[in-house]
């Protein structure tokens, strides 16, 4: 009896192990594990294929792993993007993905072999045909809008978009971007500390144009067949965005990370992230994209700070868009 007391207690502690050893801890964004953003649908097709547990630990992804450092629980993190990796590479928390990025079908050339892109897009002004028949051609033109032009923008204190603006400013006026703010300040209605709340104010007839991404016209036409949102497309070019998934130096369970990255760069991955996070796949060819996608308008120009540049210049354009708007 005491024999098979042990074994059957040895068999327990061995599949406790197990179910342990199969567990993978991700880190991602609130807005990915929300209902209505891609971590329900990418938890079940990963499960599907891993034999294992994929558990979303939602929150501010850098500030939270920087404070755990090498004790953090997560094996992958999954939506940091280029404005913050020189921070997060520096930290020395992340190790390398192992994929082959060939495959990749971004705007630029991606040689990084510890941030793996899974989508992309660019920041952009969006609006409605129905309610602003003639939009702003150009970020000139938008600076030389009336005050009747109400525009709806993010704290890049508080938003990655709404960092991407700063930056994007900067990219296209330097020296001149607290002046373009200036010009723009009486046309801001208002700022908002995340995306969301931006989105809805313009959706639901607030603003004239909203800060959103050249994407964005892509969820009305598939969910709503509603053609009418479009984005400004600007000559001066639009500030790239990429996300990006990393694996922990730290994980216990390497080898299950490192199939996550590869599931990332999957057809199967690929074909559900369009529409799961409404942004163009990172490894995709364009004829594959949803119909939505396709029918998109696209920048001529692509405007993109390496990490080191976005790094360098992030203070002076969120001091540009502070003093500018506050003249």
């Amino acid at each position: 009896m005491k024999a098979l007391t042990t074994f059957a207690a040895a068999t327990l502690t061995a599949g406790t192990a197990l179910a342990q050893e199969n567990v993978l801890t991700v880190y991602a964004g609130d807005y990915i594990v929300s209902e209505w953003g891609p971590g329900p649908k990418i938890e079940e097709l990963f499960e599907a294929r891993c034999d294992c547990d994929l558990q979303f630990k939602p929150g501010d992804l850098l500030p939270r792993l920087l404070l755990e450092g090498q004790a953090t629980e997560a094996d992958v993190v999954f939506g940091l993007n280029t404005d913050v990796t020189k921070r997060a590479r520096e930290s020395g928390l992340f190790a390398p993905h192992g994929q082959d990025t060939d495959a990749l079908t971004l705007p630029i050339d991606w040689t990084d072999d510890i941030f793996l892109p899974f989508n992309y897009g660019h920041t952009a002004f969006v609006y409605d045909t129905e309610r602003l028949a003639e939009p702003p051609q150009s970020f000139d033109a938008l600076r030389e809008a009336g005050d009747d032009l109400r525009l709806v923008i993010q704290d890049p204190r508080t938003s990655i978009s709404g960092l991407a603006l700063a930056l994007w400013v900067q990219s296209v006026y330097g020296e001149e971007a607290e002046a373009a703010w200036a010009d723009l300040s009486d046309n801001v209605l208002t700022v908002t500390k995340g995306w969301s709340e931006s989105y809805g104010l313009f959706t639901d007839g607030e603003a004239d144009m909203v800060l959103s991404y050249t994407t964005s016209p892509a969820y009305h036409i598939i969910a709503e067949d509603d053609d009418t949102v479009k984005a400004a497309i600007f000559p001066e070019g639009h500030y790239f965005m990429v996300e990006l998934a990393a694996v922990t130096s730290t994980t216990d369970v390497p080898e299950l990370a490192q199939d996550f990255m590869a599931f990332i760069l999957s057809e199967e991955f690929q074909e559900m992230i369009a529409t799961g996070n409404w942004s163009f796949p990172a490894a995709l060819p364009q004829e594959r994209w949803p119909d939505g996608f396709r029918q998109l308008d696209l920048p001529d120009e692509v405007l993109f700070y390496s990490e080191d540049e976005a790094a360098e210049l992030k203070d002076q354009a969120i001091e540009a868009w502070r003093a500018g708007l506050s003249r």
